[in-house]
């Protein structure tokens, strides 16, 4: 993929996906988010498959007032099911200049990077019965759409459209996918964090998260996923 761009107004939003279903991939792209009163608005980088049961994986970047942080929203379903958020804010302005968002998906972690530093890792717990992605092909989506019931402020701040259209560039989309690994791929396939890039992670999470789904005790009165006591 070369330069291209998504734009949005108030008739129709806009989007792309991938020819190709793959089973686990390394996937980049360079994005530059929609400047300015960006609000209401939701610039989505995800790989999803198909059915009530899908699996997914998400970046998703929630639109702002001129002036205030974009918040990345990050999410997994897994056989259908989500309610895996964490959401952090950015240690740059996204709307400046082009950064890189990376997923790996393989058949034990889920890693997502910004500028390749790790930001979240999601790892294979079915060894005691939690459902992880590795069996449906997905394919790679990406789209700009109104959302101003939810994205900016739980919806608070609605979608201005005399500053329509909205545009979101993207650059530099590079794939290493496969449908029947092995170990010759590049790699990824068996990666994982290493101690330094653990350490990396902590740093974020600790100085940018906002919001981890496995802290948030009012939202699950009856206990914490059971992911959320694993190391």
């Amino acid at each position: 993929m070369g330069n291209s761009s998504l734009s949005l107004d108030h008739t129709s939003g806009s989007g792309f996906e991938s020819k190709r279903v793959f089973l686990f991939g390394k996937i980049e792209m360079e994005l530059k988010l929609v400047p300015g009163n960006s609000a209401g608005t939701v610039t989505a980088y995800f790989l999803s498959s198909k059915g009530p049961l899908h699996d997914e994986i998400d970046f998703e970047f929630l639109g702002n007032l001129s002036g205030d942080p974009y918040t990345l929203h990050t999410n997994i379903f897994a056989h259908g099911k989500g309610d895996k958020e964490q959401q952090f804010k950015l240690w740059f302005d996204p709307t400046e200049d082009f950064h890189k968002y990376s997923i790996l998906w393989n058949q034990n972690n889920i890693i997502f990077y910004v500028d390749d530093t790790p930001i979240r890792n999601f790892k294979n717990n079915e060894a005691i019965g939690l459902p992880f992605p590795n069996s449906q092909a997905m394919k790679i989506y990406s789209s700009l759409w109104d959302a101003d019931d939810w994205a900016t402020r739980g919806g608070l701040v609605k979608t201005d459209w005399t500053k329509a259209p909205f545009t979101a560039s993207y650059r530099n989309f590079n794939a290493d996918i496969c449908c029947l690994c092995s170990g010759s791929n590049g790699g990824w396939i068996n990666q994982a964090l290493n101690s330094t890039e653990q350490e990396k992670m902590r740093m974020v999470q600790e100085n940018f998260m906002i919001y981890n789904y496995c802290t948030d005790f009012q939202r699950f009165p009856q206990g914490l996923p059971q992911e959320c006591s694993i190391a």
